[in-house]
């Protein structure tokens, strides 16, 4: 383990915006967790959590809090569950995309929609990461974490995680680090329907149809990059948080006028019926490359916000509050960040 101090937080994020970190603690054994907890006995708070950046806006001043860098790897194949799942148990710092190669690579399904999704492994079940019909609720079996209030490990079920629409009880709270997770996978050639008309197009095949796993993780990345939203697969899009807004839920008369409208409304997993908030960005007035405020505006390839030369936290706060605004001036729905904000 490795602690610096005054150490940047940008270059350490995806928006490569913010000010730095009092102290900086880097994690790539898990078995230095404990020394952490030992650096940290005297802290009054616990400590800011980053993995690899790619959800969070670091403010202007940075962070006064200690911040933990968790950059453990590693994932092991354990074996059949008793309902025939194959459990998969995954550090929480090895990178998403790196899981999701590495289990479609074993033949095990579950978790091909998420190819080209930025970030770490632990982070996943923080906001319940989704995309294209599958959300790691799906698959998730359990998640051995660091509970700061208890001052010991724990092991929750799935279940115990409250995981619902990009939120969990991890969200928003500082009380747990996640070390270790548990997922359970089938064993199948064949993806699950598809559900996504998008990804459907780029294989051309109808909605409903099933294809072996590489090629669903395949159009999955394809569309993705048509988005700007795999990173650094387009250079004027590169400071790129990924999606800066949930799709918010819309019920009966609105979202059946929605739908007339054209908007993509969708049925989510958690029941939910929610609208594009891209297409709301765009219903609400504003072009590809609009700018919003300095440094930040209107991605070129997709209806998300990204950054520029001369981005400040204080600038990109600026720009969601202004898409906001007049979201719901001219759509009547009202938009939700999801970015997570650290910092001063």
């Amino acid at each position: 383990m490795h602690v610096n101090y005054g150490v940047p937080l940008a270059p350490l994020t995806t928006l490569g915006i913010g000010g730095p970190a009092r102290s900086l603690a880097e994690l790539h054994d898990p078995a230095d967790f404990t020394d952490f907890v030992e650096e940290m006995r005297h802290c009054p708070a616990p400590p800011v959590c980053l993995g690899e950046g790619s959800n969070v806006l670091v403010g202007d001043r940075g962070c006064a809090l200690p911040v933990v860098r968790i950059a453990t790897r590693g994932v092991r194949v354990l074996g059949a569950a008793d309902d025939s799942r194959v459990l998969v148990e995954v550090q929480a710092g090895h990178p998403l995309w790196d899981l999701v190669e590495t289990v479609i690579a074993e033949g095990l399904a579950g978790m091909e929609m998420l190819a080209g999704i930025p970030g770490t492994t632990g982070a996943t079940p923080v906001q319940n990461v989704g995309a294209y019909g599958q959300e790691v609720s799906d698959t998730l079996r359990s998640v051995e974490v660091w509970d700061w209030q208890l001052s010991r490990r724990v092991t929750l079920d799935a279940a115990e995680c409250a995981l619902g629409h990009r939120t969990s009880m991890f969200k928003k709270s500082r009380r747990w680090t996640v070390l270790s997770l548990l997922f359970a996978l089938r064993r199948a050639e064949l993806c699950a329907p598809l559900t996504y008309r998008s990804v459907a197009e780029v294989l051309d095949v109808p909605l409903g149809h099933s294809v072996p796993l590489a090629q669903a993780a395949q159009a999955v990345l394809a569309v993705r990059r048509r988005k700007g939203m795999v990173l650094n697969s387009c250079e004027n899009d590169r400071r790129s948080i990924g999606s800066v807004f949930f799709s918010p839920e819309v019920g009966g008369p609105l979202a059946s006028k929605l739908r007339d409208l054209g908007a993509p409304v969708t049925r989510f997993p958690d029941g939910t019926t929610r609208v594009s908030a891209s297409w709301l960005i765009r219903q609400a007035g504003f072009d590809l490359n609009h700018p919003l405020a300095p440094g930040v505006r209107i991605s070129s390839l997709h209806y998300t916000l990204v950054a520029d030369e001369g981005a400040s936290a204080a600038s990109f706060r600026k720009a969601v509050d202004i898409v906001l605004r007049q979201v719901l001036d001219r759509t009547g729905v009202r938009l939700t960040p999801e970015i997570d904000f650290i910092g001063d």
